[in-house]
């Protein structure tokens, strides 16, 4: 996992320290760890509501939903695991929509460690998550990154939407 440390700690740098001004207080991310489950399910809440959940469950999910081979005549938790690993490795997270709370935490640790140009570009949608919430893009950024919002997956695009508006921009 790419981010160390504990789960407050990571709260308040998210909550605290990196998000920006005209989102405090609106953004909530919170953090699920299962008895007897070695995953720590991440979540993000907007105003209250859950607006996106990365775990291993949202990602197994979106292969079922999606229609993707393999999953039809499973028997047993092991094949399970195994037929989801084997799409986990063929989607990368450019290509698919859900992510994994290890994916999550790497994102937090890259976008964390580089400047914000460099993760506003990146090609990790969670990545670019991140970036949007940052206290380092400044309006003019911002207005810039209108244009991009049509080129954003749809699940992004509201992050995108709740920093303008919350910009007035």
């Amino acid at each position: 996992m790419g981010y160390e440390g504990s789960w407050s700690g990571m709260r308040k740098y998210l909550e605290k320290e990196m998000l920006a001004e005209s989102l405090k207080g609106r953004l909530r991310y919170g953090c699920t760890q299962y008895e007897g489950m070695d995953e720590k399910i991440f979540e993000v809440c907007i105003d209250g509501k859950q607006s996106k959940r990365f775990s291993r469950e949202t990602v197994a999910t979106y292969f079922i939903d999606k229609g993707y081979a393999g999953f039809e005549k499973i028997q047993g938790n092991g094949e399970y695991w195994s037929v989801y690993l084997s799409l986990y490795k063929d989607y990368p997270l450019q290509k698919r929509s859900e992510y994994t709370g290890d994916e999550f935490c790497d994102a937090l640790a890259e976008n964390r460690n580089q400047d914000i140009k460099t993760s506003l570009n990146s090609d990790n949608p969670i990545v670019r998550m991140f970036a949007i919430l940052d206290r380092r893009v400044g309006k003019r950024t911002l207005d810039k990154l209108k244009g991009v919002l049509d080129e954003q997956p749809e699940w992004l695009k509201q992050f995108y939407v709740l920093r303008f508006e919350a910009e007035n921009l």
